[in-house]
């Protein structure tokens, strides 16, 4: 090929090529990472026999090597109502022993009582109390306290209604039984003179799966109304009347209903109220069995739970804490509990450290003042002394294949 023959066929293939480039699409921009942030907690360490306060994050430093050899984890599952401070503390907890992950799956009071029995969990959450027949099925099932909480009313009024509601027992009865179903029946206008009730209907939101709240929740409508007692009752699940009205919709967890409020205008709900809080919804005051008007916070739990005293049954639970005589008190709270078993089996390749690291993760999220503080913070109040003293009195006689397990509740 002559060679003014070959530089033409280069310089053609250069203009192409030219030409291809420019004609390419762009390169993809590269995705940005999402940081996600980091919420700081304070935590108590022993350093060297000292109470020491240092400050975590609640999300772990993705950067953190991967765990050693040795390292237990403990899984758990079931209620909903406390998920958000039992977040809080699984994420500190790797910060005062680092040989510890906590998994907690938030599947219902329901799915957690069925997760222990069937041995798939280390322990389970429950709002709902272990009813005769299921500590006959499980041998060694032990529930213990760990907090209290106030289930509130939450609704959704916007933009009619901007401030908060009265509402009270005898008026949720109303509600959920169907038979009050527009805002601003005479009954609601009699708690709230002032506020502009719409003429709307009301839209109740329940629970859809076997609920811990749900059962302290009817259990108050139990207490306060007689017809409501005897029928629907109180429990985990119950047939609601307001469905067969055809204005009750079904939520999952706390936080389907959380959501179903928010979604649906001039509806209703009950939630634990740090759902209602961290979410920013509307939850109404209460008129209390004193006839006082109350707001849950840490003090109108603390009053709850100081009506019903340190009278729990053989088995450490109470029957409910709602509907107290205090002044001060708010109606709708209740305890929830954790569930473990009574005689542990060694586990195949830790032995009895399993055992000894949950008994240790409870004795601190029970006795440590940053833990406390995270779950006041969040609308929670912690166990009274001589609550807290039953727990522990309890707990020391876990055993292990047989054998006492020496942990920090035991050495106490």
């Amino acid at each position: 090929m002559p060679r003014s023959t070959r530089i033409s066929l280069i310089s053609l293939l250069i203009v192409v090529a030219v030409i291809a480039a420019a004609c390419a699409p762009a390169a993809a921009p590269a995705t940005p990472q999402v940081v996600e942030k980091q919420v700081p907690v304070e935590v108590t360490k022993i350093v060297a026999g000292t109470p020491e306060v240092v400050v975590v994050t609640a999300t772990p430093d993705a950067s953190k090597p991967a765990l050693p050899d040795g390292s237990v984890q403990l899984n758990g599952a079931g209620a909903t109502f406390p998920d958000p401070v039992y977040t809080e503390w699984r994420f500190a907890y790797p910060y005062v022993d680092p040989s510890v992950v906590i998994n907690y799956q938030a599947i219902g009071s329901g799915g957690g009582k069925k997760a222990i029995a069937d041995g798939t969990v280390d322990f389970a959450g429950s709002d709902s109390l272990l009813k005769d027949e299921e500590y006959a099925a499980t041998p060694g099932l032990q529930m213990f306290p760990t907090l209290a909480g106030a289930i509130v009313p939450v609704f959704n009024l916007a933009p009619e209604v901007t401030t908060t509601l009265v509402l009270d027992g005898p008026t949720l009865v109303g509600i959920y039984s169907g038979k009050i179903n527009k805002w601003n029946d005479p009954a609601i206008k009699a708690l709230n003179p002032d506020a502009n009730l719409p003429d709307k209907g009301i839209t109740a939101v329940h629970r859809s799966d076997g609920s811990g709240t749900t059962e302290a929740f009817t259990k108050y409508l139990a207490a306060v109304s007689e017809d409501w007692k005897t029928s629907p009752g109180a429990g985990s699940a119950i047939e609601w009347p307001v469905d067969k009205a055809g204005n009750g919709v079904g939520g999952k967890g706390n936080a389907g209903v959380a959501a179903a409020v928010q979604n649906t205008p001039y509806s209703i709900g009950y939630v634990e109220l740090s759902y209602a809080t961290a979410n920013k919804i509307a939850f109404a005051q209460m008129v209390n069995a004193a006839g006082k008007t109350v707001k849950a916070n840490a003090e109108s739990l603390a009053s709850a739970m100081a009506d019903f005293g340190d009278k729990f049954s053989d088995k450490l639970t109470i029957d409910r804490i709602s509907n107290g005589s205090g002044e001060k008190s708010w109606p709708i709270s209740t305890y929830t509990y954790l569930i473990t078993k009574m005689d542990q089996k060694s586990d195949p390749q830790l032995g009895c450290a399993k055992t000894e690291k949950f008994l240790n993760f409870v004795h601190w999220a029970l006795t440590d003042a940053g833990a406390a503080k995270r779950a006041a913070d969040l609308g929670y109040a912690t166990l009274p002394e001589a609550v807290r003293a039953k727990v522990f009195d309890t707990l020391a006689k876990v055993t292990c294949d047989g054998q006492p397990v020496g942990s920090d509740i035991s050495m106490k």
